[in-house]
Order: structure tokens, then sequence, then C-alpha cells
């Protein structure tokens, strides 16, 4: 059975929206404005390239990344070379691009459940608020790889939903502060 791992930049009040500098969003880029980099703190994301074995998307995060990310062969050389998925009951497969590698349209949860009882490494789960939820609900989502900053958005997209559910327990199994108040948490969901 394959792992699917949620990988957000989060603020503390849980919102995931626009954290790049992604138009349409009143805090947009909010990573990069007034919080110092370090290096250091985003080890994660480039563990994240070396350890998954496929990326899994919604439809909006796809729109925004195909274009972009096939063309920055330094950053995300491995993410463009694994296979895609991309979880949409509306996207065609016309509305693929063919320069980003194999790509898989899901058309649903139940679709994401067979995949991950599939042979293979771990699945990361990039952007995709709504998926994020979706998936969470369902309990689908076997771990969280979190940078969470210290800023509070108030309104904007947020990694978990508010549905009235039972209560699901982490475990932490990876945690680290850095300088700039960013904190490292990775989570395992129980089950």
């Amino acid at each position: 059975m394959r792992t699917l791992i949620a990988t957000a930049f989060v603020s503390l009040d849980g919102v995931v929206e626009g954290p790049g500098g992604e138009p349409g969003y009143r805090n947009s880029g909010w990573t990069f404005n007034g919080i110092e980099f370090d290096e250091a703190a985003y080890e994660l994301k480039g563990r994240e390239q070396g350890e998954a074995t496929a990326m899994m998307m919604g439809r909006v995060s796809y729109q925004a990344f195909s274009p972009v990310w096939p063309g920055m062969t330094e950053e995300f050389a491995e993410y463009n070379a694994m296979p895609k998925y991309v979880v949409s009951t509306t996207l065609r497969d016309e509305d693929l691009v063919d320069n980003w590698g194999e790509t898989t349209i899901l058309r649903s949860l139940d679709d994401v459940a067979k995949l991950k009882e599939t042979e293979g490494g771990p699945i990361i789960l990039h952007g995709s608020a709504e998926l994020d939820r979706n998936l969470a609900d369902a309990g689908l989502i076997d771990r969280y790889h979190l940078l969470v900053f210290p800023v509070l958005l108030g309104a904007g997209k947020r990694l978990f939903s508010d549905t009235d559910k039972d209560k699901q327990s982490l475990k932490l199994v990876e945690s680290e502060a850095y300088g700039n108040g960013i904190q490292k948490l990775v989570y395992d969901v129980i089950r």
C-alpha cells in the first residue's frame, strides 16, 4: 500500500492559500513577505522530491503548476520526472500539457483509494486545499509534512476542513524550529 503525504506551507491559523504569490488572494506570497529566509527550513521540501515516487494535485493546482514547473528544471527536476495524478471531475485529457511527463486523471476519491492500494512508493500531494480537505475527511491521507509560518492570515483557504467528524489522532515523527519562526512538523495519521 502506498503512502499519501500532504505537504503544505501553512499559517499558524491554518491558511494555505497563496503562499508563493498566486494572484487573487489578498495575502498572496505570505511565505516570503516579512519572513527572513532560512535555507535550513526548506530542507524538507528537497527531501520530499527525493523520497516521493509520484505527485498528486487537484485541477486548480495542476492548471497553476503545469505551465510553470516543467521549465523549472533545477528546482523541480525530480517532480518533473515523476508520474503525476490529477484528481478532477472536469479536467479532460486534452487539457493536459505534453511536456510534464506521465499524467493520469483520477475522477473520484475511490480512484485515489485504489491508487493507494497499488505497489510503489510515497505519493506527495501538492497545493490543492480542497483536495487536501476531502482526502483527509475520507481517511486517505497518511502523513502531513507541514512548514508552519509565524503569521496569522485570518481569511483564506484552510488546510483542514470544518466538517463535524470524529477526532483524528496524529503522531509527531519529526519537528524542528528555525530562527525565523518557521516550524517543521511531520505527523503520521494514526488509524
